[in-house]
Order: structure tokens, then C-alpha cells, then sequence
């Protein structure tokens, strides 16, 4: 089951916000909460308090299964650009500068990992010896 959660203006520049969401794209959410505790970036203790957020409303759609054995994995997170303050900067000679005060939307999705069984399942028959194809176990 898939858990949404959304940021909405942060003033922070997308760019900025960009490298935190890469840093996290497709890991598990328990090492992505302890990659963004420890990370410098401003952007980080944000994206954990929506990462957080994300975990409650999974837990709110989820109430009979447990978090720790979900297997909860960060599916899709994405920063998109949010509006401009535009400001201007005195500069010599009378003119002015513009300043842009960028902000950011950031969008966050954990799922369920579920892992294929098909591939263990064919290498343990071929340590065991059996196959689910009765032909292949009569040719050997």
C-alpha cells in the first residue's frame, strides 16, 4: 500500500532541495532516516519531518501491519519549483537588482517492497534437484 505526503513553499531554491531527494530516491526508509539525521544540508531535516510524515500516513491506511515489517522503501520523491518573491537590491547609479527568493513543492511516496519469490524458489530446486518442469527431472 502506498503512503503520500507533501511540502508545500519551502524556501529553500529547488536546486538545493534536489540534492537531498536524490541522496534518498529508492532506499529503505529506515536507512533513509539515518542518512538525513547525520546530512548537512538545510534541506535534510525537512525532507526527514515529511519522510515522518509520510511513515504516519501509511501507519493510519496500514493499522493492522507492523512497520518494521513492511519493508517500507522510498517509491518516488520529486521537488518541483515554487513561486518567486521578487525583490529588488539597491545597485549603483540609481538602478536596481532583482533578488528571486525561490521556493520548492516536495512530493514523497514510501510503498511495500515486495521481493519476487520465483528466483529463490528455481535456486533452491536446482540445489535440491527438483524443478517445477517434470520434463527437465526426467531428462536428468
Amino acid at each position: 500500500m502506498e503512503a503520500v505526503a507533501k511540502l508545500r513553499n519551502v524556501p529553500t531554491s529547488p536546486r538545493k532541495m534536489r540534492l537531498v531527494a536524490d541522496l534518498v530516491r529508492g532506499k529503505k526508509v529506515t536507512q533513509a532516516l539515518g542518512l538525513l539525521r547525520f546530512e548537512a544540508n538545510i534541506g535534510a531535516e525537512k525532507i526527514e519531518k515529511l519522510l515522518l510524515s509520510a511513515l504516519a500516513n501509511w501507519q493510519q491506511h496500514n493499522e493492522e501491519e507492523r512497520i518494521e515489517d513492511a519493508n517500507l522503501y522510498i517509491s518516488e520523491i520529486f521537488v518541483d519549483e515554487g513561486r518567486q518573491l521578487k525583490r529588488l537590491r539597491p545597485a549603483p547609479q540609481g538602478r536596481g537588482h532583482r533578488i528571486r527568493k525561490r521556493s520548492n513543492h516536495v512530493t514523497l511516496k514510501i510503498d511495500t517492497k515486495v521481493e519476487k519469490l520465483g528466483k529463490k524458489t528455481t535456486e533452491h530446486a536446482k540445489q535440491v534437484g527438483t524443478t517445477d518442469n517434470p520434463k527437465a527431472d526426467a531428462k536428468s
